[in-house]
């Protein structure tokens, strides 16, 4: 498959012309033009350039990609060692972040639902990247014992704040770096809401609000999109794609 081919499928599948993001969504750096052997991960760090260097493969897609909204934009230090792996062995670096997230089937927040069994039948906050729904068995149960499936499921213990015994069955959801969205949450009648990260205010809030937050991790919450995406090329466009969950504890 030529690159212009596959960043030309990956931007209209994951519709990436739409999203106002942090960082630039799509070819991210350009490598070989004949594209056959694809590496998946979360972020692109050193540690999966040198996988795909080993397996031999053409491109990378991430959804942690470079060149962030702010950042020192100097290639120095890790940066440059980054940068001078992948140019040097002509590898191609696709990134997706928001559009990734909110992909209705192949997006994180799409993934985590169907590994949770959660429905979805509702969207809130800018751009429709939060989930709304529930359990589907639609029963309502203590936030702590939500949290601990959340952390069977993702086989990491969350954090739970706020009211462990509070009764939930509307469940808002966003995976990563979402705590911010928590009063959109509340606002739009969650009865909890689960991202991966949390910060110092968002504890306040959950205990004023009486809306449980559920922390369940950055990394292993967005590790299911970018999976569910190499599985969708492998089936659709005939390319050997394999996704590699580098350790990460966040």
């Amino acid at each position: 498959m030529q690159r212009s081919e596959l960043q030309h499928y990956l931007d209209e599948l994951l519709e990436a012309a739409r999203f106002h993001d942090y960082c630039p969504n799509g070819l991210q750096v350009e490598g070989r033009a004949e594209i056959g052997v694809v590496l998946f991960g979360v972020t692109a760090s050193l540690a999966l350039m040198e996988r795909a260097i080993e397996c031999g493969a053409d491109a990378i897609v991430v959804h942690h990609g470079w060149f962030w909204r702010g950042a020192d934009g100097r290639v120095t230090g890790t940066r440059k060692a980054r940068l001078a792996r992948l140019l040097g062995h002509d590898i191609n670096l696709f990134a997706y972040h928001l559009p990734l997230d909110a992909h209705p089937q192949l997006g994180n927040n799409a993934q985590l639902a169907r590994l949770m069994e959660w429905r979805t039948d509702g969207r809130f906050a800018e751009q429709d990247i939060g989930f709304l729904g529930g359990a589907i068995e639609r029963r309502a149960i203590p936030a702590a014992d939500l949290a601990d499936q959340i952390g069977r499921r993702l086989q990491r213990a969350p954090l739970l704040v706020g009211d462990g015994g509070r009764m939930v069955s509307r469940i808002a959801w966003c995976t990563g770096a979402a705590q911010g969205m928590f009063e959109q949450a509340i606002a739009a009648g969650a009865d909890v809401f689960v991202s991966g990260e949390i910060s110092e205010p968002t504890v306040h809030l959950a205990r004023e609000a009486g809306v449980p937050y559920i922390a369940a991790g950055h990394h292993a919450t967005e590790r299911y999109g970018v999976q569910a995406l190499a599985s969708h090329l492998a089936e659709h466009c005939g390319l050997g794609c394999e996704f590699v969950d580098i350790d990460n504890p966040v």
